[in-house]
Order: structure tokens, then sequence, then C-alpha cells
């Protein structure tokens, strides 16, 4: 096949809710900026997914440097600025426990009126959370790494063993790479893409979300693509799709940027 090529950037400001395509960014040890800097949360700070409210991919939140923009079906868009994020909060996201910013009463209530349940937004603001298997890593509001990268091949052949087209979207990637075979990422360890060096640590286990249509929040009756990923992807830790990675050195990423596999 041809040199591998970025053919696409994704970033999803809010933990869950729909993501967005950009045309280039800053990559970041912490990934791509704003990506998963807020979450949505109970009153203890404990993480709420599209795993429990698959409502929550209708969600749009976009971001600019001053504030947060939020749109779903139903409701006013609300618009909460950064500066509100003033009270300390605890937050937890698979066994993380450590400190995140709250302070919107007006976002708590736009959450809570669309959900039906009584939620509160929080932000990373300058993350004091880490990665758990590279304790010098700075991470968000992410499952467990700052980065998540799928070849659209590996799409392709999935989408095939299914006998459906399959969106990208379902898997909630940063990066996705064109012009490699199926699955070549699971044998990447190192990657310069554009100006930034990547390093690619475990394969990404993938759990009941994926079974979500990303843009109107209904589980596939089917229980795809968990069932064919079963069959054909299974490893000890579960079902894989995807491979998780951190940022060895920061960098500007574009579409259509080259992709030079370095290990």
């Amino acid at each position: 096949m041809s040199r591998p090529t970025v053919s696409a950037l994704y970033r999803y400001p809010l933990k869950s809710a729909h993501g967005h395509p950009l045309a280039a960014a800053l990559l970041g040890r912490a990934g791509l900026p704003d990506d998963r800097a807020w979450m949505i949360a109970n009153a203890d700070g404990r993480f709420v997914t599209g795993r429990e409210l698959p409502q929550l991919v209708r969600i749009q939140a976009t971001v600019d440097d001053t504030a947060l923009t939020l749109a779903a079906p139903g409701l006013p868009t609300l618009t909460v600025p950064r500066a509100t994020f003033t009270a300390s909060h605890p937050a937890h996201v698979w066994g993380s426990d450590f400190p995140a910013w709250h302070g919107s009463a007006e976002a708590d209530a736009w959450i809570s009126e669309f959900t039906g349940q009584p939620l509160r937004l929080l932000y990373t603001g300058e993350t004091q959370r880490r990665v758990k298997r590279h304790p010098d890593e700075p991470l968000g509001f992410a499952d467990g790494y700052p980065l998540l990268l799928i070849g659209d091949a590996s799409l392709a052949q999935l989408s095939e063993w299914a006998g459906q087209p399959l969106e990208m979207a379902r898997f909630r990637p940063n990066l996705t790479i064109a012009g490699a075979d199926a699955f070549a990422e699971d044998g990447w360890q190192r990657l310069r893409v554009g100006g930034a060096v990547i390093r690619l640590t475990k394969p990404c286990v993938r759990c009941a979300f994926t079974t979500v249509d990303p843009d109107t929040g209904d589980k596939h009756a089917r229980q795809e693509p968990l069932r064919t990923l079963a069959r054909h992807r299974k490893h000890p830790d579960g079902v894989i799709f995807g491979m998780n990675a951190i940022v060895e050195t920061a960098g500007p990423v574009a579409v259509g940027d080259a992709v030079e596999v370095l290990e």
C-alpha cells in the first residue's frame, strides 16, 4: 500500500458527547487541545458516560479559547465560560481519583434537564491526572490514554466482517490513518505523525458504547460491532479495536500529514 497519512483528526470536548473533526491541531503531551476536557459526573464526581446514558452522544459540545458551548435537541444552546469553573471538585474516572473544577449551576441544570438525572459538569483545567502505566504523562477525562488511533482499512475490514457499513464515529478515535493494511496499527510502536512523535502503548478494549449509534443514541439491535469483534478480535483483556497512545514529542499535526513508522 502507499505511505500512511493522517486521514482525520477528531476531538471530543465533552466526554461521551458528539465528536468534531479538526483540519489541524497542535498535539500536546495531553493529546489534542481540549479533548475530553469536560465531563458529566454525579455529585461525588464519578464519571457518567454513554455506556449508561446513550443519549449523551446527541449533545454537540464545541469549544473556543474562552468557553464551552452545549447544544442538544429540545434545549436552548448554552455557552459556559471557562472562567466559571472555580470550585475544586473531586473527580473519578476508571479507578483514578483526582481534582477537577466545578462552578456552573446553569450548566448543571442544563445537563440534568437533558438527562433527567441530577448531574453536574466538571472541567479538567490544568489536569492533575496521569496515565496509570506512564505516571509522567498528563491525562484529561479520557478513559485511560490521551490518544486513540485507528486505521481506515481496519474499519473497512470490520465492516466487511459485520456485513454492514460501520461508522468510525462509533469508536471515537483521535487520529485515523489511511494507506496502511488492516490492523497494521497493532504492530506499530512509535510513529512520527506530522511534527509530533507518538508511542502506541496497548490495544483499546471496546465496550457496549460502540453499539450506540453516534448520531441518534440508539443501541444496535444485534449488538454490533461488539458481536463481530468478539469473533475476530478476541484478546485476553476483551475485544480490541484501535491502539491507545501517548505523545513523546509534541508538535503540529494536520489531515494529510505523512505517518512514518519509527518502530
